[in-house]
């Protein structure tokens, strides 16, 4: 029978997470299996391996065969190396001792590897987060400074409309003692009399006594335009020598017609004569 190291998949989708078993040949991938001897985790960095060396060894000097990736696995881990040293102290090559102590050189050697990957990964991570907060801050900050500016620009736009209709008193400033002692002793404004005695302003009648305007009898005296009645008597001249022949013509009118009804009158009498 043909026994194989190999992994034997179990998780769930896009999340798998292998065991390393020892298994007949001929058996299925994820079916029957005689030992399992440890599990392989890729979804972590660095992949996470866990495998029980003593029993890896054992099965690798009884002739199991593992597969490529088992392989690289265990050359990761160790164990290929070990079991080249085991079959040097098998053969008389070197004692149990020298090989011990070159495996565990080599262990401490790539153990210090393995922690120095480890914290460059987790190094970059936390570098990547802390350069992603910092973007992140600065952008907040930009968008409050925007907002600050924006209520600052709105307050000194309510600020001015306010002043525009409520405008500021100005402050009565108090007169300090020394402006009081100054102001009472320079009595010289107020005894200035200038004002008070220069009547010249009020004995001046020139206004009152001009009554030339009053006196100027041009217009009453101008008798032209009140005594051109002649233009009037010539035109009422006529008007009343006019009136008695309209008067005379109206008389005569009735007069014309009045024998109309006589006329009968005087046939009658004739015929009656």
């Amino acid at each position: 029978m043909s026994v194989k190291i190999r992994l034997a998949r179990r998780g769930r989708r896009k999340l798998a997470i292998y065991d390393v078993v020892v298994a007949d040949a001929r058996a299925p991938r994820d079916g029957r299996f005689i030992e399992k001897i440890g599990s392989y985790n890729p979804n972590t960095n660095p992949a996470s391996i866990n495998i029980n060396n003593e029993r890896a060894l054992k099965w690798l000097l009884n002739g199991a065969q593992p597969t490529d990736t088992v392989k690289a696995m265990l050359s990761y881990r160790g164990i290929m190396l070990k079991k080249h040293l085991q079959i040097g102290v098998l053969k008389g090559a070197i004692t149990q001792e020298i090989a011990d102590a070159k495996f565990e050189a080599w262990l401490n050697e790539k153990d210090t590897k393995i922690a120095g990957k480890s914290d460059s990964i987790n190094k970059a991570k936390a570098d990547t987060r802390q350069k992603a907060f910092d973007a992140e801050t600065a952008k907040n900050q930009a968008r409050m400074d925007a907002y600050q500016a924006k209520e600052d620009e709105q307050k000194a736009l309510l600020a001015a409309a306010e002043a525009a209709n409520n405008p500021v008193p100005v402050p009565v400033i108090a007169p300090t003692p020394e402006v009081e002692a100054a102001l009472e002793e320079t009595p010289a404004i107020e005894e200035v009399p200038v004002i008070e005695e220069t009547p010249a302003v009020e004995e001046t009648p020139v206004i009152e006594e001009t009554p030339a305007v009053e006196e100027t009898p041009v217009i009453e005296e101008t008798p032209a335009v009140e005594e051109a009645p002649v233009t009037e008597a010539k035109e009422d001249t006529p008007a009343v020598e006019e009136a008695p022949a309209a008067e005379k013509k109206v008389e005569d009118a009735p007069v014309a017609k009045e024998p109309t009804p006589e006329t009968p009158a005087e046939g009658e009498e004739d015929a009656k004569a």
